[in-house]
């Protein structure tokens, strides 16, 4: 057990250490990211899959995504979510899968003839390919490992595992925003979303990331903290990631984070005994106290500005027009393009060249699910409804996977804030489909 203990901390000062290894040296951020699937792959090979290792591979690489591409580190911006799909096709070869995960074959099909409405279309001159790929690579990507992780049989505690190969680099993550900008009162002069406390990079991105992380170092906190020394580590992740999530002034992942942990929270208090509810309760408490805290101390940081970012107001404390950042004149966009186009769509990509006309700027979809109404019509309303009914269905008799609520949420309020940019919600989506038991099952007698 201590060296288990040890091995923790070890692995979480190595991330620490990784991140002012690669802020030195940023060069090193692309070696990083080719030795992940290299060492990864020898993995897999090395034990045949036996334990799962392509779940725990790709969790990592979902974990790493944001940092290699705040870093430089990504070789294109669909690095991480094609090497997810490399994986889950490489476990398939080790360990087949269940002939009723056909519907994600289906759904896969459904986005067929978008793309050929897209080729047929001459009235817009652009790039088709990268079209094609930047918005469909996130569907890709979770249909993939869906059909991979479709009851696929892990103990909770396996989960937890996951959980942490992805939490691992967003440690990395959150250190690296701390050396990129190590005082958030010297950047922030308005209520929009910061690049400079995002380490240069998108803050939509990183304050989703940052949210999965709150939710997974949260989960830790609670439920594998086994001494002292590691509950004050995971309370002081926690912290850290949480505050600097606020400080992105990206709602979307913070929001998204709290409501994974008040989902998880009800989950529990729903299925305790007496005694159980009343520990629960406490711990309601603990986190709505320590949430006010960090919110609090960042409004400090940030002059009272955070606080109006999430009031909607503009730094003098005027009312926005907008509520969602400019988000809302696309999804009024993408839902007229539906009803102008309600059977197959206009096409793959064709809402953002739609979008130089309407808005008078090339601007992508936020919004997954209104993309997909655009873009395929129908048939995108079809493949919607497989994403949403199917895990549902699987989870009446999977009761013991006590995420899968804050999973399910998790990717629902990210592909309506941030589409499907990065590969977490594709891959959170797929845990949802996992069959998970808390307990190992007792072995039943022969004869």
């Amino acid at each position: 057990m201590k060296n288990t203990k040890f091995s923790y901390l070890a692995i979480i000062f190595f991330h620490a250490l990784l991140a002012l290894i690669i802020f030195v040296m940023p060069f090193l951020s692309k070696i990083y990211a080719l030795l992940i699937p290299i060492v990864g792959l020898s993995i897999v090979i090395r034990n045949r899959n036996k334990n799962n290792e392509v779940i725990f591979v790709s969790a990592y690489l979902v974990g790493v995504e944001v940092f290699l591409r705040m870093t430089g580190g990504n070789f294109n911006n669909e690095y991480v979510k094609f090497l997810v799909i490399f994986f889950m096709i490489i476990g398939m070869l080790y360990n087949n899968f269940s002939i009723r995960s056909f519907l994600y074959v289906i759904f896969l099909l459904l986005l067929i003839p978008g793309i050929l409405v897209a080729t047929s279309n001459e009235n817009f001159d652009f790039d088709l390919k990268k079209a094609v790929v930047f918005n469909l690579s996130g569907s890709w990507c979770l249909a993939i490992a869906s059909i991979y992780m479709f009851q696929k049989r892990l103990l909770f505690s396996e989960l937890q595992n996951v959980l942490i190969a992805i939490g691992l680099p967003i440690i990395s993550t959150v250190i690296y925003l701390f050396l990129y900008n190590p005082s958030v009162r010297d950047v922030v002069t308005g209520t929009q979303s910061n690049f400079e406390t995002s380490g240069g990079f998108g803050p939509n991105q990183v304050s989703t990331i940052l949210g999965l992380g709150m939710f997974i170092f949260f989960s830790q906190l609670i439920f594998f903290s086994k001494s002292k020394k590691e509950i004050i580590l995971n309370a002081i992740l926690l912290i850290f990631i949480s505050y600097r999530a606020i400080a992105t002034f990206s709602r979307g992942g913070v929001i998204t984070g709290a409501v994974m942990i008040f989902c998880f929270l009800v989950l529990l208090y729903a299925f305790s005994n007496g005694k159980g509810r009343k520990k629960i309760t406490v711990v309601f408490v603990l986190a709505g106290i320590l949430g006010v805290s960090i919110f609090s101390y960042t409004s400090f940081q940030t002059y009272g500005l955070i606080e109006k970012r999430y009031a909607n107001k503009d730094a003098r404390g005027r009312d926005k027009k907008d509520r969602l950042g400019g988000r809302e004149a696309v999804i009024d966009t993408d839902l007229k393009l539906f009803l102008d186009n309600p059977v197959l769509g206009i096409g793959v990509g064709m809402g953002k060249e739609n979008r130089k006309e309407s808005l008078g700027q090339a601007v992508a979809a936020h919004n997954e699910i209104s993309r997909l109404f655009s873009e395929h019509g129908l048939l995108g309303i079809f493949s919607f409804l497989i994403l949403l009914f199917v895990p549902f269905v699987l989870y009446v008799n999977n009761r013991q996977h006590l995420y899968f609520f804050s999973f399910f949420l998790f990717w629902l309020l990210t592909i309506n804030h941030a589409a499907m940019r990065i590969a977490a919600p594709s891959f959170v989506y797929a845990l949802c489909l996992l069959s998970v038991r808390v307990k190992i099952p007792e072995k039943k007698e022969n004869g």
